[in-house]
């Protein structure tokens, strides 16, 4: 199946009880068992649901992968592939990371005896010197979050597998429409699906995709005995976002060429970070890796303060002041006080996220009143 006729029909059949084509909302917590152990594949909602299992091998084909988990956020997935490792395990990962995943590796993970390094990851072999016999994972997201930096993953699952080490990608921002890292050489794919695949807004959700069979019975093994999964309405509501999927994407897409185009000329622009310009680092790598390059842009503002930043963020009428990214609607963030709080100032500003930045998740709308609303944004400014 080609990508579209997958994101509609994988995973789902018609109801085997009515014949319904939309995949039934089963909200139940338990299942009748004939006898104790004899029932029909399903005993506790916690661990398997016909609504959630619908939407796992949707994702997972989505993804060219062959298992699916759902979680009941981005950060309960990616807790799950930290509970693979122990104590005195090393992890490397990079410098521009989504504040949330900082946060769960330095505040909790690290208490526990997990060694992280956090680098420059745009050259794969600017890993090499961490890499040794204690190093379990390696964990990237291409493009980064907020400075879109773009990652060989190719390259970094050459070494990854060279020794032995999982190698799981982040793929939020590019999300399966535009980028498939399995298919690169990447162990294990982890989405907040709360993002693009959800796409409304309306929803929060995590998932995993991966091929090995028993790094997933491992991986579920943990999902149910610590209880992330996400109920039956959240995996309807993500199942139904999915089916469009391709069609926002191409929007989001060319709405983000055009925006981007437009704030590289525009005088007041300081520092614009979108993949798709030829001057942006690794370009080649993600014209390589990418489909198309995607609706997340960020920039900063030529002198602009903190207060400046703040004035600017809340002066626009048709992109909303909020956190997250993937909606149909344009958003747009302040990473310092909003996703990347829990970072550093002095390792946020090494990596590029400075005060003045504003990252921007370009939505589906009219491109007319799109650009209209940053033009007079920005003349305000």
């Amino acid at each position: 199946m080609k990508f579209g006729t997958k994101a509609i029909h994988a995973g789902q059949e018609p109801d085997p009880t009515t014949g319904a084509v939309m995949t039934p909302i089963y909200q139940t917590s338990t299942y009748w068992q004939k006898t104790p152990g004899d029932n029909k594949g399903y005993e506790y909602s916690r661990g398997t649901n016909p609504t959630r299992n619908a939407l796992e091998n949707c994702l997972a084909a989505l993804e060219n992968a062959k298992h699916g988990l759902a979680f009941s956020s981005g950060l309960g997935a990616t807790d799950a592939v930290m509970k693979l490792l122990l104590p005195g395990d090393e992890v490397i990962t990079g410098d521009d990371l989504y504040g949330g995943s900082y946060r769960m590796f330095t505040k909790i993970f690290a208490n526990f005896g997990i060694k992280f390094h956090f680098l420059d990851m745009s050259k794969p072999e600017n890993i090499t010197p961490y890499v040794n016999d204690k190093t379990k994972l390696i964990w990237i997201e291409t493009p980064t979050n907020p400075t879109m930096k773009i990652i060989d993953i190719a390259g970094v699952a050459q070494i990854a597998k060279a020794n032995n080490i999982l190698l799981c990608v982040d793929n939020t921002f590019a999300s399966p429409f535009l980028q498939n890292p399995i298919d690169l050489g990447a162990d294990i794919v982890m989405h907040s699906a709360t993002k693009y695949l959800g796409g409304h807004s309306d929803v929060v959700m995590g998932a995993l995709m991966l091929n090995d069979d028993e790094l997933y019975k491992k991986l579920w093994f943990i999902y149910n005995a610590t209880g992330a999964t996400p109920g039956p309405q959240d995996s309807f509501l993500v199942l139904r976002g999915i089916k469009t999927l391709h069609l926002r994407m191409k929007a989001h897409c060319e709405n983000g060429r055009q925006i981007a185009q437009y704030l590289k000329t525009h005088p007041k622009i300081d520092k614009l970070y979108w993949p798709g310009f030829e001057d942006h680092p690794n370009h080649d790598i993600a014209k390589k890796q990418m489909r198309d390059f995607g609706g997340m842009i960020s920039f900063t503002v030529k002198g602009a303060t903190l207060e400046d930043t703040y004035k600017l963020a809340g002066s626009f009428k048709v992109f909303t002041l909020a956190e997250s990214l993937g909606g149909v609607e344009s958003l747009i963030n302040h990473p310092v006080s909003m996703t990347h709080g829990s970072i550093p100032k002095e390792l946020r500003e090494k990596a590029g996220v400075v005060d003045s930045l504003l990252r921007l998740s370009v939505g589906v709308e009219d491109i007319e009143d799109l650009l209209e609303d940053l033009k007079q944004a920005l003349e305000n400014a």
